[in-house]
């Protein structure tokens, strides 16, 4: 039984993606909305990539830029590499829990408010 349990763990460890991340959870905006800006600096350079959010108007772009910038600090701190070979590989978005209020309305009825939040996570590779 530990030995199946030990190979397990090995082979988790050995499987496990290496690359620099950087989540940010629990954002009170809707994914939809944090998707558009996502969608936008998939694939860039980091440079091109926070060069984007820094001028795009959008609330989400704020949001996004903090976590990309907490990524490239992963990078360099954690895994030593350079910023000038670092792109964006992944970047999604993840529904979190939702917040379920009440708003009353005429002859004693309510209208059921839904307040989405997000979960931001930005992983960063190496050019080769």
């Amino acid at each position: 039984m530990a030995t199946r349990i030990r190979q397990k763990a090995e082979k988790r460890a050995k499987e496990k993606d290496t690359r620099p991340f950087a989540k940010a959870r629990y954002i009170r905006m809707s994914p939809s909305k944090v998707r558009i800006v996502l969608d936008l600096i998939r694939g860039k350079n980091v440079s091109e990539a926070s060069a984007i959010l820094e001028n795009m108007p959008n609330a989400a772009a704020e949001v996004s830029l903090k976590v990309l910038k907490s990524a490239i600090a992963n990078a360099e701190n954690n895994k030593g590499l350079s910023a000038d070979n670092l792109f964006v590989a992944e970047a999604y978005v993840c529904q979190g829990p939702i917040l379920k209020r009440i708003m009353q309305r005429g002859k004693g009825s309510a209208d059921r408010i839904l307040k989405k939040s997000s979960h931001i996570t930005i992983v960063l590779d190496e050019r080769k």
